[in-house]
């Protein structure tokens, strides 16, 4: 992933720069190193462990997790849990669902259907009102069930993504995820545009770039004799490095995408579910309406829950779909409970309060320390870029890695993005307060000056 790795010890890949390094444990406690040791035989060297100094966890409530010492961590970065961990009522809705049924999706179930229909209704547009819901266990399934759908309904092959994008891990959608780095093959119909970088580009442009990239990639695919199946895109460019402004690239492209006959598939595994604050959805701060999106991560809060949204002539002839326990009872009583609780709880407005304090904060940063030349974040979810100096604007991954590990010895927990890992990745769980933000903020401040 990087190429700035001089400073690493030997060995030290550049994709395991927010992680621990099994080289060089020497720092660690002798039950740490004989828990890494036991967990490397059994599980094998492809598992990896965050952190310099990995973090044990032995329980976790709201936005804190816990060490086996009772030791308290801030979180700031697990997407997961967005409603924060073991969200009361969630645990609740997951208790009483496993105590009555959980069965899979042949049968009729009430639920099932009204929650597709409540799902579906929160988009905008075609997808709001004649949508259909298709149900997956994890957002790779969901990223793997797109493809499959548009290299099916289009009848090509090909795929455009950003150049550092993640979209999963099964077969198909690694293949489509540069930023597993150089030992993930990537697919032979896959082609790369730079993401929207509006620290290094005229905002004004960035728009007409990207859809000329694109159009580029599309023609070099069809010159080799394919044809576009679909561009896929997380709408604030999470592995990039975030880039949430301006919010006009996206829509310019899926015009372009469509003319060439592909689809225009939206990953919101990151961006959905109130992420943003502003919007449920990542795609609509873009005025875009996708042919499919793709949900993940936050849909459970933890219970593995995910899915697509799509066009319903997509799959009109697609074929039998069946997943044992993508949707099933208890799956759906957790994404059912989630999406209550983000709008009966206001979490998007919370977010776009909270958010805003804490963005605030990392502006101020920028304004006193040199080596933060950027800082974008909508909602709760942020990343700041570090800089050798400000001219040149060049990553600086050692400056970002230790503020990284820095502030988890002060037990709040972030990472680290980008094609240099240079830029930090904050995102909170929905549920963060004031006073949470103020926690994060000092830990941060902390940090920058002891470097």
């Amino acid at each position: 992933m990087t190429q700035h790795n001089r400073t690493l010890p030997k060995g030290f890949r550049g994709d395991m720069v927010n992680g621990f390094n099994p080289q060089d444990p020497s720092h660690l406690s002798e039950p740490d190193l004989k828990h890494i040791e036991r967990r490397q035989r059994v599980l094998g060297p492809a598992y990896r462990l965050l952190y310099r100094s990995p973090v044990e966890i032995s329980r976790g409530k709201g936005v804190f997790l816990y060490d086996k010492q009772g030791n308290e961590y801030l979180d700031a970065y697990n997407n997961v849990a967005s409603l924060g961990h073991s969200h009361p009522r969630v645990v609740a809705a997951i208790h009483n669902q496993l105590e009555t049924l959980c069965t899979h999706t042949r049968y009729m179930q009430d639920q099932l259907v009204e929650f597709a229909e409540k799902l579906v209704g929160t988009f905008e547009g075609e997808l709001g009102k004649k949508g259909c819901a298709m149900f997956t266990c994890t957002g790779s399934e969901a990223n793997d069930l797109a493809l499959r759908v548009a290299r099916f309904f289009t009848g090509n092959s090909g795929v455009i993504v950003t150049a550092e994008a993640y979209h999963g891990n099964s077969g198909a959608v690694a293949a489509v995820s540069p930023s597993l780095g150089r030992n993930s093959p990537v697919d032979p119909f896959l082609r790369l545009v730079p993401a929207p970088d509006s620290y290094r580009m005229p905002a004004a442009e960035i728009g007409r770039r990207m859809a000329e990239d694109v159009a580029r990639q599309i023609a070099d695919i069809e010159r080799h004799g394919g044809g576009l199946a679909a561009f896929i895109a997380d709408p604030v460019f999470s592995s990039d490095g975030l880039y949430f402004d301006p919010v006009n690239v996206l829509a310019s492209v899926a015009a372009v995408v469509r003319q060439a006959g592909g689809l225009f598939i939206a990953d919101e595994i990151q961006s959905g579910f109130g992420r943003t604050g502003t919007h449920l959805w990542g795609h609509v701060r873009h005025k875009v309406e996708p042919d499919i999106v793709t949900l993940g991560k936050p849909m459970g809060n933890g219970y593995p829950v995910a899915g697509v949204v799509l066009r319903p002539e997509l799959v009109a002839e697609f074929g039998r779909y069946f997943n044992t326990f993508g949707g099933n009872s208890v799956a759906i009583a957790a994404a059912r409970t989630v999406l209550e609780a983000i709008c009966e709880e206001n979490l998007m407005a919370n977010a776009v309060k909270v958010g805003g304090q804490i963005l605030d904060g990392l502006r101020g940063f920028q304004k006193r320390y040199e080596c933060v030349g950027d800082v974008r974040g909508t909602g709760l979810y942020f990343g700041v870029e570090l800089v050798k100096d400000r001219c040149s604007k060049a990553p600086d991954m050692d400056c970002a890695l230790a503020i990284v590990n820095g502030l988890r010895d002060r037990r709040i927990l972030i990472s680290g993005t980008g094609s240099d890992a240079h830029i930090l990745k904050i995102r909170p769980p929905l549920v963060f307060t004031s006073e949470h933000a103020a926690r994060l903020l000092e830990g941060i401040e902390q940090t920058l000056r002891s470097l």
